[in-house]
């Protein structure tokens, strides 16, 4: 059978298995504790910002918003004028991406094109007129990342 005792608290001077009387305890035999080391702040790395994570799912959603303002304002009926502005779009995304997002970036932007403004009926095909707005887009995406690049090397050069 155990017995339970009252806990004991730290400092009772009244008990005699006190090494040393309180006013004469030294603390220099004691270990010390170091002090935390601390480390500054992690920076991301130049061009690691939470844009070029972001670009696909906010480009992906331009998309979308473009297309119901072109459905909303009857412009789907004229297909080079939507693909000159996806275009536009998808140059845009594209230069805030990272490289390797670009072709998916693209094709997101021509699901949308194709889908909605093309076949009107969220059907994706791939006659001649959906291969020239896929080549289209996936170009203008290819322009907008090496634009981008090229400015990022510019920055580069100059600052360092």
């Amino acid at each position: 059978m155990a017995t339970l005792h009252r806990p004991a608290t730290s400092y009772r001077p009244h008990h005699p298995y006190l090494p040393y009387a309180p006013h004469t305890r030294r603390t220099s035999h004691l270990p010390r504790a170091a002090p935390p080391r601390t480390r500054p702040a992690h920076r991301a790395p130049p061009g690691h910002t939470l844009t070029r994570d972001l670009a696909l799912p906010l480009g992906a959603l331009g998309a979308a918003l473009l297309v119901t303002a072109l459905m909303l304002t009857g412009q789907t009926a004229h297909a080079a004028v939507a693909l000159a502005v996806f275009a536009l779009l998808t140059v845009a995304v594209s230069s805030l991406a990272r490289p390797a997002v670009v072709p998916v970036v693209a094709l997101v932007s021509w699901m949308f094109y194709d889908g909605f403004v093309l076949n009107q009926r969220s059907d994706l095909a791939f006659q001649p007129q959906d291969r020239t707005g896929l080549l289209v887009l996936v170009l203008a995406g290819v322009m907008g990342a090496g634009c981008a690049a090229a400015v990022r090397a510019v920055r580069r050069h100059s600052a360092g």
